[in-house]
């Protein structure tokens, strides 16, 4: 009943809808109103920027850390892997609840931020290289879904085969995430193929100009 009680909290820390409230309570619109339509950190960088984006990333991502830290209301746990089976249902039920938010009419956002909140809180080194990975492409290449994409992707890799992590739901968990990951970015990658995904405006390009001034969809 106790760890009932726990997911449900998780699920409504989750969906504390921080872009839809942000961009209603500030900027007077909502977010999902413009831009690809998301209530996440990136469309938020896209159409509020970077200020209003940052934190909105920053509060998704400890939401997953919060949504985790619940597991520690329990006292004692049988076994080390009861805690992380415990702390991963927590971590995603967050998410569900970015995704689907009770508290915004269950229109989220795609709960990337939250999900590397999650992982931060169970497995903080493999969360950090996953976070070098995402930042290495976003230098690269300035496209936010497939640094996530393949950070994602990073994640199982180093669960399985670097950290060699023996807990088989955590080992599934991870597989799942970058399923999940792939799945819910299917119009990022059409557009990746096209060539007309969005940049993001953090970096300066190769001709001396800031990313986004030739690109229309902003």
């Amino acid at each position: 009943m106790t760890e009932l009680l726990l997911l449900i909290g998780a699920y409504l820390i989750g969906s504390f809808a921080t872009a839809v409230w942000v961009s209603k309570g500030v900027f007077g619109i909502d977010i999902r109103e413009h831009g690809s339509g998301n209530a996440g950190a990136t469309n938020t960088f896209r159409v509020l920027g970077p200020k209003a984006g940052t934190f909105v990333m920053v509060v998704d991502m400890l939401k997953g850390v919060l949504a985790v830290r619940l597991s520690y209301l329990i006292p004692a746990y049988d076994s080390p892997e009861q805690l992380i089976n415990l702390q991963v249902g927590l971590g995603l039920a967050a998410v569900v609840g970015h995704i689907f938010p009770i508290w915004a009419n269950f229109r989220g956002g795609k709960g990337i931020a939250t999900l590397f909140g999650m992982v931060l809180a169970i497995q903080p080194l493999v969360a950090l290289c996953c976070v070098g990975v995402f930042l290495m492409i976003l230098f690269l290449t300035r496209y936010v879904s497939l640094s996530s994409i393949i950070a994602s992707i990073a994640f199982p890799v180093l669960i399985l085969f670097i950290f060699r992590e023996q807990e088989v739901f955590y080992r599934i968990f991870a597989i799942a995430v970058a399923l999940m990951v792939v799945l819910t970015h299917q119009k990022n990658i059409v557009r990746l193929f096209r060539g007309n995904e969005s940049k993001v405006p953090i970096f300066k390009n190769r001709k001396g100009g800031k990313d986004g001034e030739n690109n229309p969809s902003y």
